[in-house]
Formats: structure tokens, sequence, C-alpha cells
């Protein structure tokens, strides 16, 4: 039993001790901390890498893109046709197989889209081989009803 009491005073007084040493004099001023300064803008040194921080758009929305500057609208293949909140969102195909959505508006090498509705997509064709059409023809694809 006294060395039980011996250790929990030994403790006790260390701890003491311990506690008063952490403490500043009364006199004594504590010292102020410097403030944090404000980060600095991110700067990257590429050193032949790309800078993950750039924005890989271009500062261009999504939906300002022309649907493919490459592709002629004869060519194009009526695969299907959506509708949504926005409207009719045609569902368009090459002689490749690759599909694409188009919407109104949207430009190809030789024309853009000049509407849609629930069966069919009207296609503006202005130009022929680079050459602008004195007169633009339209190009109606169509969805028969068994498609639907």
């Amino acid at each position: 039993m006294k060395k039980l009491t011996l250790i929990t005073m030994t403790v006790f007084l260390l701890g003491s001790c311990l506690l008063l040493a952490q403490e500043n004099p009364a006199g004594a001023q504590e010292e102020e901390k410097p403030a944090l300064k404000p980060a600095a803008p991110y700067s990257f040194n590429p050193e032949g890498r790309r800078d993950p921080f750039k924005d890989l758009l271009g500062g261009s929305n999504v939906r300002e893109r022309s649907a493919d500057s490459q592709i002629s609208v004869e060519d194009l293949i009526l695969i299907g046709i959506i509708k949504d909140k926005a409207g009719f969102t045609a569902i368009v195909g090459t002689n490749q197989g690759f599909p694409d959505f188009v919407h109104v508006g949207d430009k190809f090498s030789d024309g853009y889209v000049l509407s849609i509705t629930e069966s069919q997509i009207v296609f503006r064709k202005t130009s022929d081989r680079g050459i602008p059409l004195v007169r633009p023809r339209d190009i109606i694809r169509e969805i028969t009803p068994e498609e639907r």
C-alpha cells in the first residue's frame, strides 16, 4: 500500500511540474504568430509535359462544335430519332458505321441540319465539292413506321 501511494504521489508531482514548465511567466508576452500568406496563383513549369490545369475544350462549349466538318450530308444514314425536353435529336451514321448525335443547326462539310421531326431529318446542302450552290438543295432522310 505504501508503494502504491508513493508511486501515485510521484506521478502527480511530475505531472504538475511539467504543466508549470509549459506555462509562460506572468511578465513574458506571447509571441505573435505570423499571419498566413494567401496562396499564390498556381504556376506550372511544363518541361515538355502537358499542363494538367489547362482547359481541354479550349474554353469553348461542347454544343458550339459542328457535328463533323469532314462528312458530306449525302453520306449520312439516319439510324434513329430521340425526343427529349429540348426537342428532337437524330442519330446518324456514316458509311464507316460510326454513329453521331446531331441537332438542328449542326454543320457538315457541304451543308447543315435544317430540321428534325419524329419521322424525318432534313439536311440543307449548300455546296458541292467546295463550290457554293446557287440554289441550296434539301435532302430528306425518313424512318419508316416499321423502324420506329
